[in-house]
């Protein structure tokens, strides 16, 4: 694993805390910025691990965990990740296009105070970012991704959505008036890693921290649909934000976490995707051109003769505990679900850091393999009468792709001895022979099903 591991124990942690430098994260061009987010990537498994075992000693593990969400949580940071190429130019292109055209003044790249405006600057600008992702409806058909699992842990932080960076940047766009690009870069990823982990219920309270920085028990209440957590607590790193623009709130009933309309989904796709569907179905059916344009442009619980963001008594006034999505899956699939997604998630990082060098054509096919295989493990979790079918090609198409086409699978050659590409050989047949049954069980139910 080329890239992953290649940062110490020590620095990998402080940047998950904002711990850094302005001598160590200052750079002059964007091409210098590392790749921060992805070099935490051990970092968040780790802490989640720790997050297991503090949750396993509490006897709180089932109440705080459930296998399938914490696997498409972290596709959806995966997924983020492989197509972090296809919004790279708007990103940070616009900003970079902004700065060297429009700039009004050029603040020294290596400069301490520099580095401290554009913490302040990135931290604001996503305070409106966040807050307008939950107040524009189309912004939270992206935003809705983060806020679908109905669990609160460090997994939940890596549920991202993949289509909100296409918007994001305009909010920073001010900066670029003078703050140089790659200060930009970095500081918008360590205000990303910050937020990582204040996802959690095993620290309760910072003490003082509380009143200026954001922490698990603010951020706890961002994540709950109970009525008082509604549109609350927007704050990336420093909570002053929210104090000063009257969003705060501070953690008090017990909180229930997710959507205020459930999923009830692993599908990774779905999860990406469906509130812009049902923006697309309430504004075809919403009478006049002007009510279909709003549909869009107000909140999501908007609609005619209501407030710009609905009523709050429109909200189910729940009360923890509520009932979660939680599938009643058998013993071995949990095992074979955990078995497949650690077997993809090397091939994932082997899929990651060989993309400098590998042809155009390549690159798609591993792309959509890669994202065909957590839509599969989706489906399981899901129960779908379609996963057997869905699993059953994809392990063939592995097999096949091993034996006539291993350029389209670069991670069943490279560095590979032949005890284990036997291994893996043997998994994915084996697979097949585990699913075949239940495929003719799903024919013969819909055969033997009464009209």
């Amino acid at each position: 694993m080329s890239k992953l591991f290649q940062v110490d124990a020590l620095t990998g942690t402080r940047r998950l805390f904002y711990a850094v430098s302005p001598n160590e994260t200052s750079f002059e061009t964007i091409e210098e910025v590392p790749d921060y987010l992805y070099e935490a990537v051990p970092f968040f498994l780790g802490a989640f691990l720790l997050e297991l075992v503090i949750s396993i000693w509490e006897g709180k593990l089932n109440e705080r965990n459930f296998l399938p969400d914490s696997i498409s949580s972290i596709t959806a940071g995966n997924l983020l990740l492989l197509t972090a190429f296809l919004a790279h130019g708007v990103t940070v292109g616009i900003y970079a296009w902004v700065y060297e055209n429009y700039r009004l003044a050029t603040l020294p790249w290596d400069n301490s105070w520099t580095w401290v405006l554009c913490f302040l600057l990135v931290d604001l600008g996503y305070y409106w970012l966040h807050r307008m992702s939950h107040e524009v409806n189309i912004f939270w058909a992206a935003h809705q991704t983060h806020h679908s699992s109905e669990e609160y842990n460090l997994s939940t932080a890596l549920r991202q959505s993949i289509f909100q960076r296409f918007t994001s940047w305009m909010f920073y766009i001010p900066m670029a008036m003078a703050v140089p690009p790659p200060i930009y870069l970095m500081h918008i990823q360590f205000n990303t890693l910050y937020q990582f982990w204040i996802h959690t219920r095993c620290i309760k309270t910072l003490g003082p921290l509380e009143y200026v920085l954001n922490t698990p028990s603010h951020h706890r209440v961002h994540h709950g649909r109970n009525r008082y957590c509604i549109d609350k607590n927007y704050a990336g790193t420093l909570i002053i934000w929210d104090r000063m623009f009257g969003t705060f709130e501070a953690e008090k009933d017990p909180v229930v976490f997710g959507l205020v309309h459930p999923l009830e989904s692993f599908n990774p796709l779905y999860t990406q995707l469906c509130h812009y569907k049902y923006i697309l179905e309430t504004a075809w059916s919403m009478p006049g051109l002007r009510n279909k344009l709003w549909v869009f442009l107000k909140g999501p619980g908007w609609m005619p003769g209501l407030p710009r963001q609905g009523r709050i008594e429109d909200i189910p006034d729940i009360h923890y505990p509520m009932p979660k999505y939680r599938p009643k899956l058998k013993m071995w699939t949990y095992l074979y679900v955990l078995l497949h997604f650690t077997i993809n998630f090397f091939m994932f990082d082997y899929y990651m850091s060989s993309l400098k060098i590998m042809s155009q054509p390549v690159t798609m096919c591993g792309m959509i393999y890669l994202i065909y295989t957590f839509t599969c493990i989706g489906a399981i979790s899901d129960i779908r009468p379609a996963a057997p079918f869905m699993e059953v090609f994809r392990c063939a198409l592995v097999l096949v792709a091993e034996v006539l086409i291993s350029v389209y699978l670069p991670i069943m050659h490279q560095n590979n001895s032949v005890v284990k590409l036997q291994l893996l050989r043997a998994v994915f047949s084996l697979s097949i022979l585990v699913w075949l049954p239940k495929c003719r069980s799903v024919l013969t139910s819909r055969k033997t099903k009464p009209e």
